[in-house]
């Protein structure tokens, strides 16, 4: 008995490509941050906070919603951080039921000293799309919703 699939090839089924592209990106980020000591996710935390930062305290719900993580995984990787001293919870200076979290001056200077590797990654990765890459782009937004 054969597959019961709508295609008539692997490589018209839109989420095995999905698939396959995402495994090949994640390792080529891996590779990337392993000069850092970073895993991808604790990577796209360090670079969301900093960038939400800028703005005023960050909640780890309001974090977890930006970098579209899990609650409790977003938990368990900020206490790695925190261990590594690259980010801190603090009380949240107008919601007292609320901690804040902040990156710290170390995990500052990692998050951008990674930023450059991680886009000199996509650059690389994605280079083959060409001027493909302004729709692809979204595509990916439009996917993303």
């Amino acid at each position: 008995m054969s597959l019961a699939t709508r295609h008539a090839s692997a490589d018209e089924s839109p989420g095995l490509l999905l698939w396959q592209v995402t495994n090949r990106w994640q390792a080529a980020q891996r590779a990337a941050l392993k000069p850092f000591d970073l895993t991808h996710v604790q990577f796209v935390l360090l670079a969301t906070l900093t960038y939400l930062q800028a703005s005023g305290p960050v909640t780890q719900k309001a974090l977890a919603d930006m970098a579209a993580t899990d609650p409790m995984m977003t938990s368990q990787v900020l206490r790695t951080l925190e261990s590594r001293e690259l980010m801190q919870r603090t009380v949240h200076p107008t919601d007292g039921r609320a901690r804040a979290v902040a990156v710290t001056d170390a995990g500052r200077q990692l998050t951008n000293q990674a930023v450059t590797a991680v886009e000199e990654c996509d650059a690389a990765f994605f280079n083959g799309l060409g001027d493909h890459l302004p729709p692809f782009v979204q595509a990916l937004r439009t996917l993303r919703q």
